[in-house]
């Protein structure tokens, strides 16, 4: 570990480090726009200069210069003051005055860093380079004349996200950053480099023009797009969220997003239940809240015990257990949060886990992926895997073959090959230090049992690893499981019931169930069409929930903005109703609920991951079956929210349909 000597300063930084991040070790801000940690380094933009002794007596990029014992570094002699001062001149020959109408306006490197340590001034009077603009697809709206060619969204593209499509063209002052043939691009992970641009050149399409950073009300929570529980911060303003970003978190999403998770809080206001219903002669009727309970009272009432509940994807832990209680109260235990029909042993939690963690598969040196599109199911998890093969896993598959941004060796679709795996395979397993296997949804049903006859074989739980991985594909399933909403025959046992409550469950097959049906959700969608009674509930957004994300980690996220018209936060709906039913629950309050909550699964009060004992069912060892589609079918339509998302809609029609959208001339 090389110790150096920063503005006098003595650091000791890993060996590889840069001068930039010894730099930063001591203190000190280095300006600079091409430079970012989970990317590769390409000095491109010069303006991270430091002097450097022993050395030529020049400044020297400090991204691109490792460190070395005994250096010295100087970050604000004249020298480095006047070198940064000529670079930011540079920078700003071409860039345009637009910042008045510039959506990154507020929150811009290139604003921060000119006012910082450039001139103040432009000796610049000839005229401006213009670019025409790029089209990118539905995502990311394109402004390519303020463009500094820091290539952060081109490596991005190929390193991170693995999609090659955008890219440059031309050299010196005719250089410009584009998409390939100026196509759409195809990434679930296109929107984060916006994020990563450090100047205005690409912003939010949904979001260009509607706001300035400073009136936005900030709030962290949990993303339920998918199982990850990628923390994101959501910027509102009045009674509407404007903007999701992420929140750096190493374990769990690092600093990247999904498009669903950007994108789809356009949704949030659009097709939204905000008054209770009732079915009368066939149509739903607006009601009020005493009339909705009276109806829900009767219906209990004709059902005595035969009472199910059904969690949808969204769905937080207090909800759930407000539900749970109730039922209890009422003398059922018929529940179940895998609505579309999964039927799975959850006798022990490890089984059904990402034991891994999000953050451990980079470590594994070999994979195999069974019945998951990871690519869909879990893109954050998907970019682990990549890390992995950088550090030289294989990666096998069992399932149809995908494009899952990297190279995968694809062994069939029968399940019956984890009985029979190739001899290569086989050896790669059977040679590797840290083997891993990812059970996705379409895997589960016929091979839960052959998954853990192969943990087995191949050892693949030891000492200080766990290589056994389950992937959920909804917010609320690991908080289910612990919750116990899992019934032993799956939802079918629940069809008979003559009551059922819907916990925001949209995509099950209705048809089979024949009793009372209750809706408690926040948008008009399948369950509410099919209800005898909704109740308008509250989104992920408009309420302070846990969740528990798909490697079991307990997170928490808060309320940012309050749902509309009559909606209540769910777990008021089921505490209100249990007073109308006359057994009401023993809480008032969302931190009495807490703690009555914590009392009976305590993981849940504890933030972080939770522990699962490595308890495996018996579980027959064959396999069988073939996996002839996994259970994506549309990446940007997988739930109620994104569904009401005139973005989300025009991503699916347009990436994944080919249809074709004309876009206006400015």
């Amino acid at each position: 570990m090389p110790k150096l000597k920063v503005d006098g300063i003595e650091v000791e930084v890993p060996q590889g480090a840069t001068v930039m991040q010894a730099c930063n070790a001591a203190g000190k801000e280095i300006p600079h726009f091409c430079y970012h940690e989970r990317l590769s380094i390409a000095g491109n933009c010069r303006m991270c200069l430091v002097e450097v002794k022993p050395g030529p007596p020049k400044p020297q990029a400090s991204c691109a210069l490792p460190a070395a014992e005994n250096q010295e570094v100087f970050t604000t002699t004249p020298m480095v003051k006047h070198a940064r001062e000529g670079i930011m001149e540079f920078l700003l020959i071409n860039h345009p005055l637009d910042c008045p109408i510039c959506d990154q306006g507020g929150h811009c490197d290139l604003q921060d860093i000119s006012l910082a340590y450039g001139k103040g001034h432009s000796r610049f009077a000839e005229n401006k380079r213009a670019v025409t603009d790029k089209y990118m697809g539905p995502i990311v709206k394109t402004v390519m004349t303020r463009c500094i060619q820091c290539t952060r969204c081109v490596r991005f593209a190929e390193e991170v996200a693995g999609v090659e499509e955008i890219g440059a063209i031309g050299r010196g002052e005719e250089m410009q950053i584009t998409s390939y043939l100026e196509h759409a691009v195809k990434s679930e992970l296109s929107g984060n480099t916006v994020d990563l641009c450090p100047v205005g050149a690409l912003t939010h399409k949904a979001y260009q023009f509607e706001t300035r950073p400073w009136e936005l009300r900030r709030v962290l929570t949990i993303d339920v797009s998918d199982a990850v529980g990628t923390n994101i911060r959501l910027d509102a303003r009045g009674r509407q969220v404007l903007k999701s970003s992420p929140v750096i978190n190493d374990d769990v999403n690092e600093e990247w997003a999904t498009d669903k998770t950007r994108y789809m809080i356009d949704g949030l206001v659009r097709r939204r239940l905000d008054r209770p219903f009732v079915r009368r002669g066939g149509k739903l009727a607006a009601v009020s809240w005493d009339e909705a309970f009276d109806a829900v009272a009767q219906a209990a009432r004709d059902a005595g015990g035969s009472v199910a509940a059904v969690a949808g994807d969204l769905v937080d832990c207090e909800t759930m257990y407000a539900a749970r209680e109730l039922l209890a109260g009422m003398g059922s235990t018929m529940l179940e949060g895998r609505q579309t029909g999964m039927d799975y042993d959850t006798s022990s939690l490890a089984a059904v886990n990402f034991n891994t963690t999000i953050a451990g598969i980079e470590r594994a040196d070999a994979v195999l992926l069974v019945g998951t599109n990871l690519r869909w199911e879990a893109p954050l998890v998907n970019t682990r895997v990549r890390k992995a093969i950088k550090r030289g896993a294989k990666v096998f598959g069992i399932g149809p073959r995908v494009d899952l941004t990297y190279p995968v060796e694809w062994l069939g679709e029968d399940l019956s090959v984890f009985g029979n795996l190739p001899s290569h395979a086989a050896d790669r397993f059977g040679a590797a230090e840290r083997p891993a296997v990812i059970v996705g949804g379409a895997g589960l049903k016929g091979a839960h049992g052959a998954a853990l006859a192969f943990a087995k074989r191949f050892n693949l739980v030891r000492e200080g690893w766990n290589g056994f991985n389950v992937v959920h594909m909804a917010a609320s399933r690991m908080g289910g499981l612990m919750l116990g909403y899992a019934a032993r025959g799956g939802i079918g046992d629940l069809a008979s019931a003559r009551l059922t409550f819907f916990l925001g469950a949209d995509e099950v097959d209705f048809t089979r169930f024949t009793g009372f049906k209750v809706y408690v959700g926040h948008h008009g969608d399948r369950g509410a069409a099919h209800a005898d009674i909704v109740m308008p509930g509250a989104t992920y957004a408009e309420k302070s929930g846990t969740w528990v994300n798909l490697e079991g980690r307990v997170q928490r996220g808060e309320r940012a903005v309050f749902p509309p018209g009559d909606a209540r936060e769910d777990w008021t709906i089921f505490r209100a109703l249990s007073e109308r039913l006359g057994r009401p629950l023993p809480f008032d309050s969302l931190p009495g609920l807490r703690e009555r909550m914590t009392r009976d699964v305590p993981a849940l009060g504890r933030l972080g991951l939770a522990t699962f004992e490595w308890t495996p069912p018996a579980l027959p060892a064959t396999a069988s079956g073939t996996v002839e589609r996994y259970p994506i079918a549309d990446f940007y339509l997988t739930n109620t929210i994104c569904r009401a998302s005139p973005t989300m809609q025009r991503c699916s029609a347009e990436l994944l349909h080919g249809e074709s959208f004309a876009e206006a001339a400015e």
